[in-house]
Parts: structure tokens; sequence; C-alpha cells
């Protein structure tokens, strides 16, 4: 297990640092350049800019200049407010997307996993269907138009929650909803697909003809078995959530990282781009590792390679 476990770190490694050169190639790949956009800057001051920020080295010198600084976990100044570094925009904005996607994914597994079992367990019958017809709506309706809608009628005609902003608890509410219900309509279908598999095996079977109540084959059986599919798309699912939506946060006025990237892409600010996109990806990384690793957890079963028999 400890091989195993060295192996997968090393290739979670050397994947954030595919990661990390790809995405500085293709920022400084496009055309143009930060300081282009201001048109009246004066020469002197374009070129004094360009050299602070080491932009009129050599790629391959930046790259290895931006290496370093990473090392030191480091992202670099941002080039439009040389005041603010990114490890400020990121320690200033992750909080809020990590509050919003935990909170988000709680609601997303706790339904998704409720609906699924009880699609499961009333097959072709009025709760499947009523949970189904959900779970199309979570994943076919894209979650701004369900932003919208949710603001529109919860917010403005029944003055239920806040509009927008990140103030109290009731800010959270909708931001949440509207994040949560692509993933719990994901997790829903799959854990009913999972369950109507697990409670066809023999070994229900047979824990069935031993007179076991239906609480102990449910909870005790099926259910752990039918979370091994939806414990492999999790470390996904919570990535994506934890670092919150650019789409969500920027229509409920949220400071979270989803703001500090959309700023970055609209100002050309390359260390703010590079750090937001690096530390996501750490965030997905370290997540599938974590989730890769308690498989066999899970599932006994399992066995990983140089692991005893």
């Amino acid at each position: 297990m400890l091989k195993y476990s060295l192996k997968r770190i090393c290739l979670a490694l050397v994947t954030l640092w595919v990661i990390i050169t790809l995405t500085f190639l293709l920022m400084h790949s496009i055309p143009g350049n930060p300081f282009a956009q201001e048109g009246s800057m004066p020469k002197a001051v374009y070129d004094n800019l360009q050299s602070y920020y080491n932009l009129d080295k050599p790629l391959l010198t930046q790259y290895g200049l931006y290496l370093q600084s990473l090392l030191q976990l480091d992202f670099g100044p941002s080039l439009k407010s040389s005041s603010i570094s990114v490890n400020d925009y990121i320690k200033n904005g992750f909080p809020i997307s990590l509050h919003l996607g935990a909170q988000a994914m709680v609601i997303a597994i706790t339904f998704g996993l409720i609906f699924g079992v009880i699609a499961s367990l009333n097959r072709n019958k009025w709760p499947d269907y009523v949970a189904m017809v959900l779970a199309i709506i979570g994943i076919s309706v894209p979650n701004f138009i369900l932003a919208t809608i949710l603001i529109n009628y919860l917010a403005v005609e029944w003055h239920l929650f806040p509009v927008a902003t990140w103030k109290s608890w009731s800010h959270t509410v909708l931001p949440s909803i509207a994040l949560a219900m692509m993933p719990m309509a994901y997790i829903a279908r799959l854990m009913r697909s999972s369950m109507l598999e697990v409670l066809s095996q023999d070994y229900i079977l047979t824990a069935k003809s031993k007179g076991l109540s239906r609480y102990s084959v449910i909870f005790k059986h099926a259910i752990r078995n039918a979370m091994l599919p939806i414990v492999t798309v999790l470390g996904i699912l919570i990535a994506n959530l934890v670092t919150g939506s650019f789409i969500i946060e920027s229509i409920f006025g949220i400071p979270g990282m989803g703001e500090m990237f959309v700023k970055g892409i609209f100002n050309r600010d390359y260390p703010v781009i590079l750090g937001s996109t690096i530390f996501y990806s750490a965030i997905l990384i370290f997540l599938i590792l974590i989730v890769d690793l308690a498989y066999t957890w899970i599932d006994p079963r399992i066995k990983v390679p140089g692991g005893r028999k």
C-alpha cells in the first residue's frame, strides 16, 4: 500500500507540473501584452513595467523564474494591482468559494443519495418518476438559468432570501442551491442505477433469504457497495464545487475566486490567471488522489499493486 501511495503521489506531482507548463505556455502564446491596452502609456513607463515583471526576458527564463516562485508558494504580484499579490487574492477569495462549495456539496450529496435510494427502492413507481424528473431538470437546466429563476421568485417576488452579496447565512442559500443542482442530479441518477444493480446481486438475495430485515439489507449491505461509483466521481465533483462556480459567483456578486479569475481574464493579468488555474488544478489532483487511495478502504475486495493478498 505504501509503494502504491508513493507512486500515485509522484504521478500527481508530474501531472501538476504538466498543467503548470501547459498553462504558462498557452498564456504567453496569446497575442498581445497585458500593458498594451494602455494606449496613452509613455514608452519609458511601458519598458519599465516590462522589465519589472520580467516580461522582456526570454520565455524560458520567465518560465524558470516562475517555477522558482512556485516552489516558494509565491504566485507573484498582480499586474494590474501591484499592491496586491495573487496569494492575497487566493487568501481572500478561496475561503468564500470553499464555504459556498462545501455547502453546495453537502446539499448535493445528501439529497442526491436520498433521491437515488428512494428511486431504486420504488422502481417504476411515482417516487421513481418524480426523482428522475428532478434529476433530468438538474442536469439539463444550466445553473445560471436556475440561479436567475431562484433570484426572480424566491428573492424578488416572494422576498424569502436576499438577492445578492455575501454577508449572512441567508445570502448563501440561493447560490448553494443553484450550484448543487447539477451534481445532485448526477449523484441521484448514478446512485439509482448502482442500487438497482446491487439489489440484484446474489449476496443481497442470500441476505434476504437468511431473514435479515429490510433495513439491514439496504443500509448495511446495499448502500455501501452502491456508493462505490459515487466515490469514483466524488473527487471531481467536490473540486468543482469547492473552488466555486465562476458564473454563480458573478450572478450573486460573491467575492470568491471566480470573481478573481474573471477579472484576471478581462485584464490579461497573467499571474492571476496562472495562479487561480494552478491552485484549482492542485485541489482537483489532491482530491482525486485522496479518493483513489480511499477507494481501497471503502471496498476491501480491491487489492492495490504490492498489497498483501
